[in-house]
């Protein structure tokens, strides 16, 4: 008798995982946050270990020992522990609320609103902390409210409600640009009242005892129980909003009151220990992961519990990593915030890395770009912008901390001036050209940006190359103060240039989204300005008005030899840009039409991006980082003229010369002596008409 064997089955598919029940995940992360806390109690500036502290376990107590446990690591500890409760359950909220999973405290510019209010109250003389009286406590907890709220409800707003995953994150990075310009401003026209803050702004758990903690830990409690109160109500409201109304949900209701929930939870935790970044980004993000494995885990009264742990997690790792690789001082001159940027930039880049095109994107045509100017017309606003430019550029020669007359430049010019006053001008004419190039290479490179993402709401500082621009000079400025202009253009270029191509070849995944490329462009801008913060007060806490004054953009102490990159991009680039007009109209549509036209897509999105990087990279090195005038003077100009770039470009590169030249001149003239940087002017100028056009197009 024959027997027959079966064949074995090769590619019979692995037996599905196990799944892991609910109260598993909560025992685990509850275990976690025990361990990072005992661990977290061992690390300090003194030299009390593991071994102290367990002798306070087992024998009597040592008063020193007592006095740096509860004076010190137990107030750090706990204020961790309510930071990671307070951000973690935040985040988790806001992506309920706003049907994303990219919304949180920051990319919804929570924290940099609160953290303006605080600076804001200091620059005042209000105490901007939680102190030692309940009054102090609920002060500053109400002045962060208040503006985490604001600006939460801007971007919310602006964002159509926030469920558009590109929209969102422009506009809330555009809006924590704008935020934390004022923000720059206030703390270098305060710098003693607001001393100590710049380093805050990226959080700091450093508490000099229990009592803030104890002010708003029944707060952040209260605010949680409300979330879990509320989780029934969004689980309906998960499956979307016409449904939650025929069930019985009041959608605008639950949405406004667990928006201000979060809120609230977000502006505590600033109050106590400053804007610790991504912690709402990163701690829901990690617990829907998990999602697959733990059913049960996306109902709202699970979620929000569990992130708050997560939270926990992360604020406590994060500061013991610190701690463990640069020492205990590290903990109380390294921002807290540094290293969860760092890893909040990642998880946003993983995420990003993940999106997936939904079709084909198109820039949503504005009424004015629609229309049909002559050409009569468009020669008319060329010569208008012209006339009005070089008034700008006179006015930049004759105002300043010592206003002169027409006849002293003519003097000058023909060799017949006095000796002071020719010094006071060959200072000032080279920060006059550098205004004039920076705005006309970063108008230039931000039309050209607009144009190969097809996405009216970007800029160059979406590619990560301000931010890689700004390393390197703070790099520089650490470790040689007395670097000279040359050695600073070549290493600003160049990290500016290593920032875009990293992340042109992360958003490259079997062609370029455009989607992608701004989400993993901003991932790379923050995790960039966090290095830069870390550098500055690790390495060199006494040079931040300089390095801020950088970061912020300025022509101050410019020399002739600093413009010469910016001019020598211009002088090549600008022609090839021209020439590229047509294909420029046709990326700026869709991907279609520029394969059915011939263009090489991918090559000529690479050398478009290219070009545009450079001009930024040698714009940023010869005054430094400036924002929004990539973003508003492409859209004035394609009011004023339209969409083609033929017409387009020239007037956007005089309308970014024209605010940079006014802003420069602005900040050197009101305050004189003392002077605003041109870049935190600029954006103060360019952020009301951004918010205008937010508001335009956010149903488009």
């Amino acid at each position: 008798m024959s027997q027959t064997v079966a064949a074995p089955q090769a590619d019979q598919a692995p037996p599905p995982l196990r799944p892991i029940p609910v109260a598993t995940a909560f025992v685990v992360a509850t275990a976690a946050v025990v361990v990072l806390a005992a661990v977290h109690l061992t690390q300090g500036t003194s030299g009390v270990g593991a071994l102290d502290l367990l002798e306070l376990l087992a024998g009597p107590a040592d008063q020193q020992v007592l006095d740096i446990l509860s004076g010190s690591r137990l107030p750090r500890m706990l204020a961790a522990l309510l930071v990671g409760v307070a951000l973690g359950c935040a985040g988790a909220a806001l992506q309920s609320v706003a049907r994303n999973a990219l919304a949180s405290p920051d990319t919804l510019a929570v924290n940099a609103g609160a953290h303006l209010a605080v600076v804001l109250s200091a620059a005042l003389g209000i105490s901007l902390t939680a102190g030692s009286s309940l009054l102090s406590g609920l002060a500053a907890l109400g002045s962060a409210f208040v503006g985490g709220l604001l600006a939460a409800g801007l971007v919310l707003l602006l964002s159509s409600g926030g469920t558009s995953p590109t929209r969102i994150i422009l506009a809330g990075s555009a809006i924590t640009m704008a935020v934390q310009s004022v923000t720059y401003l206030f703390l270098l026209l305060y710098e003693e009242e607001t001393h100590g803050l710049f380093a805050w702004g990226m959080g700091s758990l450093v508490q000099a005892d229990v009592t803030p903690v104890v002010q708003l830990a029944p707060v952040v409690l209260l605010c949680v129980a409300c979330c879990m109160l509320l989780g029934h109500r969004l689980d309906i409201l998960a499956l979307g909003s016409d449904t939650a109304s025929v069930l019985g949900v009041r959608v605008r209701q639950t949405r406004l009151i667990t928006a201000m929930l979060a809120v609230l939870l977000a502006a505590a935790a600033v109050s106590l220990a400053g804007p610790i970044p991504f912690i709402g980004l990163v701690a829901p993000a990690v617990v829907r992961l998990m999602g697959a494995r733990i059913p049960g885990l996306m109902r709202h009264r699970v979620l929000f519990p569990l992130s708050s742990l997560v939270g926990v997690v992360i604020v406590l790792s994060s500061d013991i990593a610190v701690r463990a690789v640069l020492g205990g001082q590290a903990g109380v001159d390294v921002p807290a915030g540094v290293v969860t940027t760092i890893l909040g930039a990642g998880v946003l880049i993983a995420l990003a890395r993940r999106y997936r095109d939904a079709g084909p994107t198109r820039r949503p045509p504005t009424p004015h770009s629609a229309a049909v100017r002559s050409r009569r017309f468009v020669l008319t606003v060329v010569a208008v912008l012209a006339v009005l430019l070089g008034a700008a550029l006179l006015a930049g020669m004759l105002l300043g901390d010592r206003w002169v007359l027409t006849g002293d430049i003519v003097n000058w010019l023909t060799g017949n001036s006095s000796v002071g006053m020719a010094a006071m001008l060959e200072g000032r004419w080279p920060r006059v050209a550098a205004a004039l190039l920076a705005g006309l290479a970063l108008a230039i490179a931000g039309s050209v940006v607009q144009a190969v993402c097809r996405n009216p709401l970007a800029e160059p500082g979406i590619l990560g190359v301000t931010a890689g621009a700004g390393v390197g000079a703070v790099t520089l400025i650490t470790v040689v103060p007395m670097a000279g202009t040359v050695t600073m253009t070549v290493i600003a270029t160049g990290s500016a240039l290593i920032a875009f191509g990293t992340v042109y070849l992360l958003a490259y995944r079997g062609g370029l989204n455009s989607d992608r490329l701004v989400l993993i462009g901003v991932g790379m801008w923050m995790g960039c300005n966090a290095i830069s913060t870390f550098l500055i007060v690790a390495f060199d806490p006494w040079n931040t008005v300089k390095a801020l004054t950088w970061l912020s953009g300025s022509t101050y102490g410019r020399t002739p030899e600093q413009l010469l990159p910016v001019g020598v991009a211009l002088l090549v680039l600008t022609p090839l840009i021209v020439l590229a007009r047509r294909e420029l109209d046709l990326l700026a549509l869709d991907d279609d039409t520029p394969r059915v036209l011939g263009v090489r897509l991918e090559r000529a999105r690479l050398l478009a991006l290219g070009a545009g990087a450079v001009l930024t990279a040698t714009a940023v090195a010869a005054v430094g980082v400036v924002g929004f005038v990539g973003l508003v003077a492409p859209h004035i100009a394609r009011g004023l003229v339209g969409s083609k770039h033929a017409r387009m470009i020239p007037v956007a590169a005089l309308i970014g010369a024209l605010v940079i030249s006014l802003a420069d001149t602005v900040g050197r003239t009101v305050i004189a002596p003392a002077q605003i940087p041109a870049g935190l002017l600029a954006a103060l100028i360019g952020t009301p008409y951004f918010v205008y056009l937010l508001w335009r197009t956010r149903t488009r």
